[in-house]
């Protein structure tokens, strides 16, 4: 595979976490949350650089770990912009111009193992696009605005779609150029990507790779981090 590069999001203010400082810089295991999240990316021999978008007034922090951490694959931190999609736009601009794989990462999901990356990745060099996903547990409902039930769809088609999401260069960036002469908002890159016409393709995660969004998420993400220390994996 040639030359990869990856994108963290991490731009979010994240208003359900309740707290005054921003999810993604909040401490989980003695380090802020996204730094455990770039240190994955770091540590992945196949990636070769990193991009990291984060909100205009947290550049300058982060410039800070980058030193702080030894992070010497990022070679670019960026303001993001207004919807997660336009701070993915800025995030692929900002990528090495020799880059011609992509990974998109939420800054806020630092429990993906190095295997699932290293399987999206695999899986977007054979198909071109890939994600991250786990099969829904839960009977899922749609409701309308009254509270009222409309159907059930049926679980076994369901799949919850995590990142890394893959995918070759060119076809993303085609995607969100689309998206945007179309001034359609995704709320993920394999939605734009799906609006192309190219197949995404699924490759099963695990349940631990969560998106720390919520106040009990920290100590449930606590745990995952323990468990993993107290049997030797990362």
């Amino acid at each position: 595979m040639n030359k990869v590069g990856a994108i963290v999001v991490a731009a979010g203010k994240g208003s359900r976490m309740r707290t005054a400082e921003s999810k993604q810089y909040l401490e989980l295991a003695g380090k802020p949350i996204l730094v455990h999240t770039l240190e994955l990316f770091e540590r992945i021999r196949e990636v070769d650089s990193i991009v990291l978008v984060v909100g205009e007034g947290d550049v300058s922090r982060c410039e800070s770990y980058k030193v702080q951490y030894g992070l010497d694959k990022v070679t670019r931190i960026v303001a993001g912009g207004g919807e997660r999609q336009d701070s993915v736009s800025l995030g692929l601009k900002a990528l090495p111009d020799d880059t011609q794989w992509v990974l998109v990462h939420d800054g806020v999901r630092p429990l993906v193992s190095e295997q699932q990356v290293l399987a999206c990745l695999d899986k977007a060099a054979v198909t071109e696009a890939a994600v991250l996903a786990v099969p829904v547990k839960d009977t899922i409902k749609v409701v309308n605005d009254k509270g009222h039930i409309v159907s059930t769809p049926d679980r076994k088609s369901l799949w919850a779609i995590q990142t890394p999401q893959a995918f070759r260069l060119s076809l993303l960036l085609q995607a969100h150029q689309m998206a945007g002469q179309d001034g359609f908002v995704g709320t993920d890159d394999a939605m734009l990507v799906e609006r192309t016409g190219v197949t995404v393709h699924v490759v099963e995660g695990d349940y631990y790779n969560i998106k720390i969004t919520t106040p009990e998420d920290l100590p449930w993400a606590e745990w995952i981090m323990g468990s993993r220390r107290g049997d030797g994996s990362k």
